[in-house]
C-alpha cells in the first residue's frame, strides 16, 4: 500500500481523495452558506431608514457605535449541517419572531405602523422577523389574547416558519402569555418586554443601567410563575392544607414568594441608588443655574435624529445609529445664539408609542432636563409614516413629567428625504415649525435663530462705564447679557446692555445717567 503525499489534501469522506475532490467539497460549503443567507427576506421596518441615505455622513467621533456594532450577530447562517461530510461553520442563530397585534373597526392604518413599529424593535433587540399577524376584533380575548381560531392559525405559521418566538404588540397579562404559550408552544412576550430588552443593552451609565433593572423588576414582579405544589407551603391546624391538621406543616416561605421578597427588596434598594444620583444632578444644575444660563432640552421620538441635530448644532460627537433607542443618558453640551449668548442643550431619551408606565417612573429622573429647561426642542422624524402620532406620544410624555406648559419649538429632522408635497403636509400639521436635516445641515441656522428668540433674554435695561481695570466685567456682561452697544471714553469702557438682575446689581456703581 502506497503511503499518502503529506501535502495531498484528504477529503472527509474518505482517504487519497482528489484536489479536485477537495475544491468540490468546499464550493459545496460555499454554495450552501450562500443560499442560507439568501432564504431570509427582511423587509426594513418603517421606523428605520435606509442606512444608505442616512448613515453615509456622521457627525463627531461616533466610537461608541463601531464598539456596538462589533458585537452584532451575522444574520443567514445556521449551526446545523446538511451534509456530514460539510465543514462545521458554527455561528450563532438570530432569534425568529412572529408579530401579532388587533384592531378595532377603523383602525387598519394605526395598527399597521404600530407593527411596523413593533419589528423596527425586534430588529434593534437582535431578531429577525419572519411574519406578523393582525386580528380585527373590538377587545382582546382574555385568555389568549387572540381569538381561538386565529391562535390556532398562529400555531401553525409559527410551526411552517420555524420561529422560536412570538411577539405580542401589546402589554400581556400573565394569564394571556402563558395560555397563548401553550397554543403555539413557543415563548410569546409582548412590546413592553423588547423595549426592556434594548434598553438592557444600550444603557452605558450607573445611573441608567439602575433605572433599567427598575423596570425590569417592576415588569416581571406580577409575572413570577411558581412551578406546581412540589415546593413547600405554610399550612397547620385543622384549617390549613384543606382541613389536612398535623403533619401538614411546611417550613416556611413558598419558593415564588422568596423569590418577591428578593425582588423587593433589591427594587429598594434600586430606588435608594436612583435617588442618591438625584443631588449631583442638582448641584450641575444649581450651577448652571447659579450663572443664569438657560437650558434647551431636545424631546421626541426614538430615531427621529436628536443626537444627530445635537451633534450638528455643538459638535458633540454623541453615538448616532440608524437604531430605535439607541442613546439612553442623557448629554448635555454648551452651545451659544448667533447673538453671543450661552446656553446649554441637552439630548435626552426618545419616546415610543405605548411606552411603558414604569418607564416612564424610572426615567422620571432623566427625564428632569426636559421639565427644568427653559425650552423644549421637539424634533419630528420627518420620513416617518405617520408624524402626527409622533408629535401626540411626546407629547402626552411631556404633560406627564410637567414640561407642558414650557415654549416647544418643533424641528422637522431629516428634510433631505422630504418632496415638497410633505413638506406641505407637515406644514399644515405644525405651522411655525422649522425643516432641518442633521445630515446636510438644512435649516440649522434658523433652528438657531428661533432658539434665541425663545430663550429668557435679560430684562434690566443698563448704562455703564467699567473702568479699564475692571475687565472681568465687561466679559461678564458679554457672557451673561446682550449688548446693545460698545464704546471707549477716557474713564473706562462704556456700555449699553440688557442683562439679568444679578450681573446689573454687581455693575451698579459704575451705572451713569443716561444711555448712549
Amino acid at each position: 500500500m502506497t503511503d499518502h503525499d503529506p501535502l495531498d489534501p484528504i477529503d472527509a469522506a474518505g482517504e487519497g481523495s482528489s484536489p479536485d475532490a477537495g475544491a468540490d467539497a468546499v464550493a459545496r460549503v460555499l454554495a450552501n452558506a450562500e443560499s442560507r443567507a439568501r432564504s431570509v427576506t427582511l423587509h426594513g421596518a418603517a421606523a428605520l431608514q435606509d442606512d444608505a441615505s442616512y448613515s453615509t455622513d456622521r457627525d463627531g467621533d461616533q466610537f461608541d457605535r463601531e464598539d456596538r456594532a462589533a458585537l452584532r450577530r451575522v444574520r443567514g447562517l445556521s449551526t446545523e449541517l446538511d451534509d456530514v461530510t460539510e465543514v462545521e461553520y458554527r455561528q450563532l442563530r438570530l432569534e425568529n419572531v412572529v408579530l401579532i397585534g388587533i384592531y378595532a373597526q377603523g383602525d387598519l392604518d394605526d395598527a399597521e405602523n404600530s407593527l411596523r413599529e413593533l419589528a423596527a424593535l425586534a430588529e434593534t433587540a437582535g431578531a429577525v422577523v419572519l411574519d406578523g399577524l393582525l386580528q380585527r376584533r373590538p377587545h382582546p380575548d382574555p385568555s389568549t389574547f387572540l381569538g381561538k381560531g386565529k391562535a390556532a392559525e398562529l400555531a401553525l405559521v409559527v410551526k411552517e416558519l420555524g420561529a422560536d418566538t412570538v411577539i405580542a404588540d401589546t402589554e400581556l397579562a400573565p394569564s394571556q402569555r402563558r395560555a397563548l404559550e401553550d397554543v403555539v408552544k413557543v415563548k410569546v412576550i409582548d412590546r413592553t418586554a423588547v423595549i426592556l430588552d434594548i434598553f438592557s443593552q444600550h444603557a452605558k451609565s450607573r445611573e441608567g443601567k439602575a433605572q433599567v433593572e427598575l423596570a425590569q423588576l417592576e415588569y416581571l414582579l406580577p409575572r413570577l410563575r411558581g412551578w406546581g405544589e412540589s415546593m413547600s407551603r405554610q399550612a397547620g391546624g385543622q384549617v390549613g392544607a384543606g382541613g389536612a391538621g398535623m403533619g401538614s406543616r411546611g417550613p416556611g416561605e413558598t419558593k415564588i414568594e422568596l423569590d418577591r421578597r428578593r425582588i423587593n427588596t433589591r427594587m429598594a434598594k434600586l430606588r435608594r441608588q436612583i435617588k442618591g444620583f438625584a443631588p449631583a444632578r442638582a448641584a450641575k444644575r444649581a450651577n448652571r443655574d447659579r450663572y443664569a444660563v438657560p437650558s434647551v432640552a431636545i424631546a421626541g421620538y426614538t430615531n427621529a435624529g436628536k443626537s444627530s441635530l445635537l451633534n450638528r448644532i455643538t459638535r458633540a460627537g454623541v453615538l448616532v445609529e440608524n437604531a430605535l433607542f439607541a442613546t439612553l443618558d442623557p448629554t448635555v453640551r454648551k452651545s451659544t445664539t448667533p447673538d453671543g449668548r450661552p446656553y446649554t442643550i441637552a439630548d435626552t431619551v426618545g419616546f415610543v408609542r405605548n411606552l411603558p408606565h414604569q418607564l416612564v417612573e424610572a426615567f422620571r429622573s432623566t427625564l428632569e432636563e426636559v421639565a427644568e429647561s427653559d425650552v423644549i426642542l421637539h424634533v419630528v422624524d420627518g420620513a416617518h409614516p405617520d408624524p402626527a402620532a409622533q408629535l401626540a406620544t411626546v407629547r402626552d410624555v411631556i404633560g406627564e413629567v410637567g414640561a407642558r406648559e414650557l415654549p416647544e419649538l418643533v424641528a422637522v429632522n431629516k428634510a433631505d428625504l422630504l418632496d415638497d408635497d410633505a413638506r406641505l403636509l407637515l406644514r399644515g400639521l405644525v405651522p411655525d415649525a422649522v425643516f432641518v436635516s442633521a445630515k446636510t445641515g438644512e435649516g440649522i441656522d434658523e433652528l438657531q435663530r428661533r432658539i434665541a428668540e425663545l430663550l429668557p433674554n435679560p430684562e434690566v435695561e443698563l448704562t455703564v462705564v467699567v473702568p479699564y481695570d475692571r475687565g472681568d466685567l465687561v466679559s461678564l456682561l458679554h457672557e451673561r447679557g446682550r449688548i446693545i452697544e460698545t464704546s471707549y471714553v477716557e474713564a473706562g469702557t462704556r456700555v449699553h446692555a440688557f442683562a439679568t438682575p444679578e450681573v446689573a446689581t454687581l455693575v451698579e456703581p459704575f451705572a451713569v445717567a443716561e444711555a448712549v
